[in-house]
């Protein structure tokens, strides 16, 4: 088995299983190497070098994971145990003051730092006659505790270190010189442990006090480090912060208005993780990296960050939210997350704490501000004239990229949505860290998805039930009255979902990386190509709602053609099945309402050449789906088949001969207006069909009494150049029945007169 499929047998184990080999303490690289490499080609070596890459980038990315698994309980031991530390301190003093007590008591000698001296006459006469009995070496004694205690009490730290560090010395140094007794190294060893003590709790003590700051701070801390107590140390230091810390919040006072707010929060954020610096600084300086205290001061750090989060979102960010006020709670996240920024040289990453405290808190003036877009769309539908203009001085262009873009003519509520939209995506745009850029696009459909429910609810007798139009909440829209108006309520759908969301949109997408990181380029490469599914998936759900409101338009239309306004249905089979039993031929000509809907089509098609100008696709969809939809409901009439099939008279040659004129015709006009889809050209194939298998039933054979298909489309020709004002019939002879000798010259001659 050559190297490669080796690899990719490993490659379906799990990563646990891949990396076993290289954990056993038997394991021998040079002799893998070699397993691996015997008669290996250069293609073999390069996948194994390959491989090999790849196992090294896993066994990061697992160190990583483990790092960040354990990271929480690695703080939490790291406290524990700084914390036992100090107990065991605190507890080797305690014993080694009792020891000296009690060495003490049975020697019958109390230390003099120990004892508070004699209180009586009698005491002091003998404590007197005592210390004239003093050898040379215990009055030195005597003399060197007095020293300190008056370093002690005139608060000169250095020189009373300095003196315990001689008295340090001397007890090391008695080990081999013996220059002291054993009792009077023993009374020194157990004064220094109280005086020790005693410059600790002093030092601890100016610690806390407000005008101990800077340089002065780091001396007193770096003395009880020196004295032995490192943990209380590290502890002072960050409590003496943190007062500091409070005593600047209290000048600080927050206001609810948007530039009070920022105000405070700047102000606020700049304190806090100032703070926070000067600690780590602080702490770095006197305690170098050292992971009991590191760990400590992130603990620390975390905490005050959380105290902070939740201050600001009680004081600036719960009312903003509610109110809908994005921005603002766009505008003090941005400011948190550059104070927070810079301690990122430091080592505190403390960015994801904020964005936990504060996403619920943006997430509601989110779903706020999307409500607000809903209701405000639908206040201006109520008002809306839906006549398409330009957009009103002074308000954003909706292009700064590309100045081919014309600017779009819409209705006052179309331009005020998107106006409001454009400021919603602005406003998420540098919230990255909270991964609302999902969310958002999801959120934008939705309110538009209810914008088109009120343009669907502008189109008069509209059949969609409140059910069916979710989000409108039953408002009323001013009715879109005349074609024009009409036809204006899915150019604001189009234009909107074809081009002025999609570019709003485009501010979600990741900005040019030539100001960040260069490790962080190909990420931002690869999250840019991974979201490209969802934003196509998200466009086709934007045209889905324009599908909606041109389905709607092009129902309503249909009916108005095949309905009277009383509700009769003008496209019955009476129209064809009557003719059969007229003693003369007709005039053959399309039907009238055929010749109507052919009209309303070219007026229609007008209308969308103005107003879709630079779209004309979406003007040829629009057009095709209305012809379609006025042949599919002939195709699918199950009474008017009934009808021309059962009878009580059933179709006959001359209505079969207007039918096949009148599908004719349609295809004629529907091929030359461009919007003849294959869909309609297959259903009107089959309808006709359908007719022909109904005079066939009657006995008769259909094909004998149909003209040749030529003669229906010039008919049809000729119908549309009179109904459009290109011929009229005084140039034409009238008779145009397919069996009469003069039919083609007659048509030629209109023809020819049309051409000129």
């Amino acid at each position: 088995m050559s190297i490669g499929d080796s690899a990719e047998l490993e490659s379906k184990l799990s990563l646990s299983d891949r990396l076993k080999e290289f954990k056993s303490s038997q394991f021998d690289p040079d002799a893998y190497l070699m397993s691996k490499c015997h008669a290996m080609t250069e293609k073999d070596i390069k996948h194994a070098s390959s491989h090999l890459m790849d196992l090294r980038k896993a066994s990061a990315e697992e160190m990583r994971k483990s790092v960040y698994a354990n990271y929480t309980a690695f703080i939490r031991t790291s406290k524990e145990i700084t914390v036992l530390e100090g107990e065991l301190l605190s507890m080797r003093n305690l014993l080694s003051t009792q020891a000296a007590l009690v060495h003490g008591l049975a020697e019958g000698i109390i230390p003099d730092s120990l004892s508070t001296g004699p209180e009586d006459p009698e005491e002091e006469d003998i404590y007197d006659v005592e210390s004239t009995k003093l050898t040379k070496t215990d009055k030195w004694f005597v003399e060197y505790l007095d020293n300190i205690e008056v370093l002690l009490a005139e608060k000169r730290v250095e020189e009373a270190m300095a003196a315990l560090d001689e008295g340090e010395q001397l007890a090391k140094e008695n080990k081999s010189k013996h220059t002291l007794s054993p009792d009077t190294l023993l009374k020194l060893k157990n004064a220094l442990t109280v005086l020790r003590q005693k410059l600790v709790d002093q030092l601890a003590e100016a610690t806390s006090q407000p005008f101990t700051r800077g340089a002065e701070l780091r001396s007193a801390i770096l003395a009880i480090k020196k004295l032995g107590d490192g943990p209380r140390a590290h502890t002072l230091l960050l409590n003496s912060h943190q007062q500091a810390l409070q005593r600047g919040m209290q000048s600080l006072h927050p206001s609810s208005t948007s530039h009070g707010g920022s105000a405070f929060s700047s102000g606020l954020s700049q304190l806090v993780f100032s703070t926070i610096a000067q600690a780590a600084s602080d702490s770095l300086a006197v305690f170098g990296e050292e992971p009991a205290y590191s760990s400590e001061l992130v603990t620390w750090a975390v905490k005050q960050t959380e105290a902070f989060a939740l201050l600001l979102k009680r004081h600036v960010l719960a009312s903003s939210a509610a109110a809908g006020g994005l921005r603002v709670a766009t505008e003090c996240i941005q400011i948190c997350l550059g104070h927070c920024s810079l301690l990122e040289a430091r080592g505190l990453s403390l960015s994801p704490v904020l964005m936990r405290l504060f996403k619920p808190s943006v997430e509601m003036a989110f779903s706020a501000n999307l409500k607000r877009i809903e209701q405000c769309s639908a206040a201006l539908a109520a008002a809306d004239d839906w006549v398409l203009t330009y957009a009103p001085v002074g308000s954003r262009p909706f292009s700064s990229t590309s100045v081919s873009i014309s600017q779009p003519k819409l209705s006052s509520s179309a331009h005020k949505f998107i106006s409001m939209v454009q400021d919603f995506l602005e406003d998420v745009g540098p919230l990255e860290s909270l991964q609302l850029d999902g969310p958002a696009l999801e959120g934008v459909l939705r309110v538009f998805d209810s914008y088109v429910n009120l343009l669907i609810n502008a189109l008069p007798g509209s059949t969609e039930t409140e059910e069916q139009l979710e989000g409108t909440g039953g408002k009323i829209v001013r009715v879109a009255e005349n074609e024009t108006q009409q036809m204006a309520l899915l150019a604001n759908a189009s234009l909107l979902a074809d081009e002025l969301l999609p570019r709003a949109a485009m501010k979600l997408l990741p900005l040019s990386q030539s100001n960040n990181r260069v490790d962080a380029t190909p990420r931002r490469g690869s999250d840019k190509q991974s979201r490209l599914p969802e934003q196509r998936e998200w466009k086709r759900k934007l045209q889905r709602s324009v599908e909606r409101l041109r389905d709607s338009f092009c129902r309503i239309h249909a009916l108005e053609i095949i309905f009277t306004e009383d509700g009769d249905v003008r496209l019955n089979s009476q129209i064809y099945i009557s003719l059969d039993g007229n003693a003369e031929e007709p005039e053959w000509f399309p039907s009238p309402i055929f010749q109507e809907f052919f009209e309303k089509l070219t007026r229609m098609a007008s209308i969308a050449t103005d107003m879709f100008a630079g779209r004309e696709r979406f003007a040829t969809i629009l057009l095709m789906r209305f012809t379609e939809t006025v042949i599919l409901w002939l195709s699918d009439d199950q009474p008017f088949w009934e009808e021309i099939e059962r009878g009580p008279t059933p179709l006959g040659p001359l209505g079969l001969q207007q039918f096949y004129l009148d599908m004719e015709f349609v295809m004629i006009f529907a091929s030359q207006g461009r919007y003849l889809s294959r869909n309609l050209q297959q259903v009107i194939k089959t309808i006709i069909e359908r007719a022909i298998e109904a005079v066939t039933e009657t006995g008769i054979d259909p094909y004998s009494v149909l003209p040749e298909d030529d003669w229906f489309a010039e008919v049809a020709q000729i119908a549309i150049k009179m109904l459009t004002g290109k011929a009229n019939f005084s140039n034409m002879d009238r008779d145009t029945s397919p069996t009469a000798s003069v039919s083609a010259k007659s048509i030629s001659s209109v023809l020819s007169h049309g051409s000129n």
